[in-house]
């Protein structure tokens, strides 16, 4: 009995979020996908970084994520990269996440997509956006850090 080897957790990530908003609360969505969507999303054809979650009619919709249709993918099945996909929570916690996202400056982005049992999930954040000048603060800071880890190796020499 040969056991399946495991495929790694994280599909794709949402980088340019953490630079571009402060994140408050981080939640775990399932994502809906249509049969060509798994298989492309196994091959890691998934872009998150300009995508963004909406609330509409009490359900989650997660909108420019780009998952690129494998050049196998069915005949039968048109594949649209682009098209918006749904996003599975509970109802009270949507309730919830709708009274955060109508206070001023709060919005939902994805974070990254991840296998979990099997299954697509979906980390999404409750976020603020940043303002310039936090941008350029956090570019400073990493360059302090790398300046520091520059200086501390070549010490060590």
């Amino acid at each position: 009995m040969s056991k399946k080897p495991e495929s790694p957790s994280r599909i794709a990530e949402n980088k340019k979020a953490a630079y571009n908003y402060f994140f408050e609360e981080k939640y775990e969505a399932g994502v809906v996908l249509q049969g060509w969507e798994v298989k492309a999303v196994r091959e890691g054809k998934v872009q998150l970084t300009d995508g963004y979650v909406v609330i509409k009619d009490g359900e989650l919709f997660v909108i420019g994520c780009q998952i690129n249709p494998l050049k196998t993918a069915s005949t039968h099945v048109t594949a649209d990269a682009l098209r918006t996909k749904k996003l599975l929570m509970h109802k009270d916690e949507i309730r919830r996440l709708m009274g955060k996202v109508e206070r001023k400056g709060y919005t939902l982005v994805p974070l990254n997509l991840h296998w979990k049992s099997g299954r697509v999930k979906c980390e999404i954040a409750l976020a603020k956006g940043k303002a310039e000048h936090d941008k350029r603060d956090v570019i400073k800071d990493r360059e302090g850090k790398r300046e520091v880890e520059r200086a501390m190796k070549s010490r060590h020499r």
